[in-house]
């Protein structure tokens, strides 16, 4: 039996796609239906490594816990990397393929599209229920031709659709109706509702409003999902900012905001602990004092490295470590610690060799074969555990490796410096376990840190969504979607 499939598709960027999905995810799992998420073409620098060692958006990691199943390269077989702004690495099944500029990807569209169409037959051979995310808005008129992350896909695998729409932006029954009055009529007739996402407010000065949209349209309203305060679920792609309620006694971590800064999901921990108050530091803002700095990943790491040589970040981290701060770099940032970086192949932009910040005797060179694993470990300075993922070309040698940041199953990773001020390590979420979290913010400055267990808070902030759309949404109607999408089998 073949799975049914609905997908959630959003009349703009950041309407709710992502949250919808991992949202009804934990609905159908709660009701043992055996479900699965899938994306069929996803552009974000935020990804994650896979049970099957391959890489994909790191939102649909997130819909897999939503699901309680391991993440895998089929629920998100297209993932485009922003390498410039008109280019990006395109990863097909979780291995990066090639660079390719817009206009050459859109004539790789079909051969796109076939892949996209053999991750979901296998996961419709495994599953109950397909729940889909779509890119951006299917009303996107430039993108029609060949697309492959919302109508496109829709229309081939003949699939229902319901459109979110975020009315916190304003404007909400305008990109309902404009949306849908874009589509092709066999398109319109694949809508089966809305959903209006992020309402505050008395639901009675709504509902006007609704029911002139279901008359207007013929369409109706499957549920108005309520603004969730404090709801953390990893970001996409868009960096996250808020933080908790800070406490009084707190560690300051600052972390550059670079062109190409990815994985920035890394720090969400730290985020969301009320003894770190965490910063991100854009290109035209004042570098704050802190007592740690963090270099985070870095998708073209050698033209990112030169973009913050030319900034006043060198001359302010000399200052920190002078005063006795701490320094960590994660992945491309790890590499930036060392002596020099090389990219003979060009694989991540224009600067063949540059300079890095000299703090580890160390060089890197980046190499065409991709390394993605998850790892687990100790780390070399306390003993506990760590775990995370790596992703990341490049491959550094060097005296300072001798000193090592942790020991993971394959070998040592890191380095950690003679006066143990700088630290550098190739292994992202390594502050998701709380024995390393409390190790690494001991080092910095922290002591007697409260210990958070970010796996529990992320756990609880995904039964918050299920319990939304229990509440908020016309679960009967949902149910019969369903059905309607496996009698269109």
């Amino acid at each position: 039996m073949t799975a049914s499939t609905l997908m959630v598709q959003g009349t703009t960027s950041d309407a709710g796609k992502t949250t919808l999905v991992a949202a009804l995810c934990r609905w159908l799992y709660r009701k043992n239906v055996r479900v699965a998420p899938f994306k069929p073409q996803n552009m974000a620098l935020n990804s994650a490594v896979t049970v099957d060692g391959g890489e994909i958006g790191r939102a649909q990691a997130v819909q897999a816990q939503a699901c309680n199943i391991p993440a895998h390269t089929d629920m998100n077989p297209v993932l485009l990397k922003p390498n410039s702004d008109t280019g990006a690495q395109v990863i097909i099944h979780g291995q990066a393929i090639s660079n390719m500029e817009a206009k050459f990807y859109h004539d790789y569209k079909p051969t796109a599209m076939a892949a996209v169409l053999s991750s979901h037959q296998r996961l419709s051979e495994q599953y109950d229920v397909i729940v889909v995310e779509g890119a951006g808005s299917p009303a996107e008129i430039n993108l029609r031709d060949r697309d492959i992350a919302n109508m496109g896909f829709a229309e081939q695998v003949d699939c229902p659709v319901i459109i979110v729409a975020d009315i916190d932006r304003g404007g909400v029954f305008a990109h309902l109706v404009g949306t849908l009055a874009l589509l092709s009529e066999s398109e319109q007739n694949r809508v089966q509702g809305f959903v209006i996402n992020r309402f505050r407010g008395d639901i009675a000065l709504l509902q006007s409003g609704l029911d002139w949209l279901e008359k207007e349209t013929g369409k109706p309203v499957l549920g108005v999902l309520p603004y969730l305060h404090g709801l953390h679920l990893e970001a996409e792609d868009a960096i996250a900012t808020s933080q908790v309620e800070l406490e009084e006694n707190t560690l300051k971590v600052i972390v550059p905001v670079l062109p190409r800064i990815s994985n920035h999901t890394d720090f969400d921990p730290l985020r969301l602990h009320p003894q770190i108050d965490l910063q991100f530091v854009g290109p035209d803002q004042d570098i704050p004092p802190a007592d740690l700095i963090i270099l985070p990943g870095s998708k073209s790491v050698c033209d990112d490295l030169v973009w913050l040589q030319q900034s006043a970040w060198p001359k302010a981290i000399n200052k920190h470590l002078r005063y006795g701060g701490k320094l960590l770099g994660i992945c491309g940032g790890f590499q930036m610690l060392g002596k020099l970086i090389t990219d003979p192949d060009g694989i991540e932009g224009q600067y063949k060799q540059v300079q890095a910040l000299g703090y580890l005797e160390m060089n890197t060179i980046l190499t065409q074969q991709k390394q993605l694993k998850n790892v687990s470990g100790k780390l070399s300075f306390a003993d506990v555990d760590i775990a995370g993922y790596e992703i990341h070309a490049g491959r550094s040698d060097g005296p300072a490796l001798s000193r090592s940041f942790c020991q993971l199953e394959h070998g040592q990773d890191g380095a950690i410096s003679d006066d143990k001020q700088v630290i550098g390590t190739y292994v992202h979420g390594l502050f998701e376990l709380a024995a390393s979290f409390d190790a690494i913010i001991n080092w910095a400055g922290l002591t007697n840190a409260t210990t958070v267990d970010y796996h529990a808070l992320r756990e609880h902030d995904i039964e918050r969504l299920a319990d939304m759309i229990e509440d908020n949404m016309d679960t009967q109607k949902l149910t019969e979607l369903f059905a309607l999408a496996k009698a269109a089998e």
